[in-house]
C-alpha cells in the first residue's frame, strides 16, 4: 500500500506540471523548456525504477519554477495537502489490489474517524492537551488507513470515541 502511495504522489506530481507546462502562461519561454525538459528526465527515471530520482527531480521542479520567478507555476504542497491530493489519486489503485470487503471496512471507519473528529472538534472548552491528542490520534488512524490496516484504525478510532465520550460527547 505504501508503495502505492508513494506512486500516486509521483504522478500526481507529473499531471499537475504537465497541465501547467501544456498551458500558454506567456512566462519565461527558457525556464519553460528547463522545467519540460526536467519532467521529462523525471518520468524517464521513474519509468526505469528509480523513483527517489524522479522524486528529486520533481522538487527541483518546484525550487527551479519559484527561483524563475514564474507567478503561475505551480507550488510545492504542504505535507497535508500533498497526502490528500496522493490518496485521492492512489483510491484507484487500490480498487483493483484490495479485495471488496476490505475497501468496505476502511471506508467505514474512515467515515465514523471523519464525524467524531468533527463532532469533537466543535465541542466547547477542550484544553490544549485534549485537542492535541485528538490530532494525534486522527493522524494515527490516518495512517492506518492509508496502509490497509484495518485493526489500527479501529483501535485508534476507539481511543478517539474513548476521548469523545470523556468529554461529553456522542461518538
Amino acid at each position: 500500500m505504501y508503495q502505492i502511495m508513494l506512486d500516486a504522489e509521483l504522478s500526481k506530481a507529473f499531471d499537475v506540471w504537465s497541465g501547467y507546462l501544456n498551458a500558454r502562461t506567456g512566462e519565461d519561454p527558457q525556464a519553460r523548456a528547463r522545467l519540460r525538459s526536467t519532467l521529462r528526465s523525471a518520468r524517464e527515471a521513474a519509468a526505469a525504477g528509480d523513483p527517489e530520482f524522479a522524486r528529486a527531480l520533481v522538487a527541483e521542479m518546484y525550487d527551479d519554477a519559484r527561483e524563475a520567478g514564474l507567478p503561475w507555476a505551480p507550488v510545492r504542497p504542504g505535507p497535508c495537502a500533498a497526502d490528500r491530493e496522493a490518496r485521492d489519486y492512489a483510491k484507484d489503485d487500490l480498487r483493483e489490489v484490495l479485495p471488496l470487503h476490505l475497501r468496505e471496512g476502511l471506508d467505514n471507519i474512515a467515515i465514523f474517524l471523519n464525524v467524531t473528529d468533527r463532532r469533537l472538534r466543535a465541542a466547547p472548552g477542550l484544553d490544549t492537551t485534549t485537542c492535541q491528542d485528538i490530532l494525534y490520534i486522527t493522524a494515527r488512524a490516518g495512517m492506518a488507513l492509508d496502509l490497509a490496516h484495518p485493526t489500527a484504525a479501529r483501535r485508534e478510532l476507539e481511543r478517539l470515541k474513548g476521548i469523545a465520550r470523556r468529554c461529553g460527547v456522542e461518538p
